[in-house]
């Protein structure tokens, strides 16, 4: 009995010099700061951010395909329109490739809003503004029948977007 009743007290004795020692072991933390600045910060969410992204690069990839094919129509066309029989051919072909080059403009034109009035994109939004006015360019020297100069504008275009994608 008399061992049973200094093992009690033993125990007791480990367990209540070990309270005080943890309750020693905690530290007292300050209270967080704030940051007050004049104005607010806007930050994208990673959402935000890797939504903006996927359609920054489906807008570089449609922009590639349609130069890809571009290169190819407007051989043809450069060839057929010195062709007098051929002219209604290089007409309407000319026609649907102008009606594309709106569809992109439409689109980089929708990706600029995005950009310009999301908050925390906007900082990405002075080096992609322009593009769809690059794109009208384009379209207006292929319009003009200046397709070497329409290619070399929708390359800047594709370039730019590059560089905006690289940035975020």
């Amino acid at each position: 009995m008399k061992s049973l009743v200094a093992t009690l007290a033993v125990c007791l004795l480990l367990s209540s010099a070990s309270q005080p020692a943890r309750a020693q072991s905690r530290t007292r933390r300050a209270p967080a700061q704030r940051r007050t600045s004049s104005a607010p910060r806007s930050t994208p969410n990673r959402t935000q951010t890797n939504a903006a992204r996927i359609q920054l690069s489906d807008q570089i990839k449609n922009l590639t395909r349609f130069i890809y094919l571009y290169g190819r129509l407007s051989k043809d066309l450069e060839v057929v329109s010195a062709q007098a029989e051929s002219a209604d051919v290089a007409r309407r072909t000319k026609a649907s490739l102008i009606a594309n080059f709106a569809n992109l403009r439409e689109g980089l034109d929708q990706l600029e809003r995005q950009f310009r009035f999301t908050p925390g994109l906007e900082r990405s939004y002075p080096r992609l503004q322009g593009a769809a006015a690059k794109i009208e360019e384009a379209e207006a020297s292929a319009a003009a029948n200046q397709f070497d100069r329409a290619g070399r504008q929708l390359v800047e275009v594709v370039s730019q977007l590059t560089d905006v994608l690289v940035e975020m």
